[in-house]
């Protein structure tokens, strides 16, 4: 058991870094600033986004992490290296590290992160499934017979799993979650008002006027983008009810798989659900209403987190005292050292 032992959500939005003794030392985006001419990775996170625009037209930005797998293995090695060198693990000695993983990963995308991890520096390597993580930060009695449903809605997929004794019973991984929504306000604003908007300005939408349920007191707003027609500067008001039109389908797909996942657990676990209720977390779980739409078409309490946006990495953290060289129940696939 060492300090130096660390938990990381490796997410497609956001990656954080859980280290022992200290709590979350690193919180910033997925994101790279490369040199598009050598591969070098030149900064992450929020450094590489103030990169973006203001340096030679070579310094290009990237996501190495797409629906919460690796997508470029070299990227994600160098990213993993310059985080763990800003969080002040050098390489000697070489840290434990548990990753969070999506449940629904593959063995070839484990092998991916595991070699990621330990080339960037790592002396083994522990992954753990986000619904488990999830459900330790949010305080949940996992070592119980008693079922317990966690949503977690992230930037890339939304994970589901119904957790008892120690594990996740049975779970469900879909391909929506906070980036879809933000691509869905960018179509509707560019097919209705004939305007391109970007990401982050999406996303800014999202968080001040999106909802999965009608909310009292919400009012239009004025969005600038870019017209198609002529190129120029164009602001335009948007409603709140075109943006919940807007992440309709994402919000459907969320609570259609929840729902499923009830009805496929063992009998006495979705008992169990049906009183303790939903508990619901990640950087989705912010979205207006969505808390109340689980509810009532699932027909269960629904508990937000107290901190969605960090429960993932603090529930591994928590894991970190019991992380082996090799191998625990706790943890999916085996480790590396």
């Amino acid at each position: 058991m060492s300090k130096r032992d660390l938990a990381i959500d490796l997410g497609t939005a956001n990656t954080l870094v859980f280290q022992r003794g200290k709590g979350i030392v690193f919180d910033e985006p997925t994101v790279v600033a490369m040199n598009s001419r050598n591969g070098d990775v030149l900064a992450v996170g929020r450094e590489a986004w103030e990169l973006i625009g203001r340096s030679p037209a070579s310094v290009v930005a990237a996501r190495p992490i797409m629906r919460g797998v690796i997508t470029d293995f070299e990227l994600t090695q160098q990213m993993i290296r310059l985080i763990l060198n800003m969080v002040g693990v050098g390489r000697f000695p070489k840290p434990r590290v548990l990753v969070c993983v999506p449940s629904a990963i593959t063995e070839v995308e484990r092998r991916a992160v595991e070699d990621a991890v330990t080339s960037a520096g790592a002396r083994s390597v522990a992954l753990v499934e986000e619904p488990l993580a999830a459900a330790i930060g949010a305080g949940l009695p996992i070592q119980e017979p008693l079922g317990n449903l966690v949503v977690d809605v992230g930037g890339g997929t939304t994970e589901i799993g119904v957790i008892a004794m120690g594990g996740v019973v049975t779970g469900k991984a879909i391909r929506i979650g906070g980036f879809d929504m933000d691509a869905a306000i960018q179509r509707l604003i560019k097919k209705r008002h004939g305007v391109a908007i970007g990401e982050t300005t999406a996303e800014k939408i999202k968080i001040q006027m999106g909802s999965a349920y009608p909310a009292a007191g919400a009012r239009p707003a004025q969005v600038r983008g870019r017209e198609m027609t002529t190129g120029m500067p164009k602001v335009v008001t948007i409603t709140p009810g075109e943006i919940r039109e807007a992440l309709g389908e994402a919000v459907r797909g969320i609570v259609e798989t929840t729902r499923e996942a009830l009805a496929e657990a063992p009998p006495e676990l979705a008992h169990d659900v049906l009183e303790t209720g939903v508990f619901l977390t990640g950087g989705g779980a912010m979205l207006k209403g969505l808390d109340m739409r689980l509810a009532q078409e699932c027909e269960v309490p629904v508990h937000v987190t107290e901190q969605p946006l960090t429960t993932v990495v603090e529930g591994a953290g928590r894991l970190l005292e019991y992380l082996p060289d090799n191998g625990s129940a706790f943890f999916a696939g085996s480790s590396k050292s």
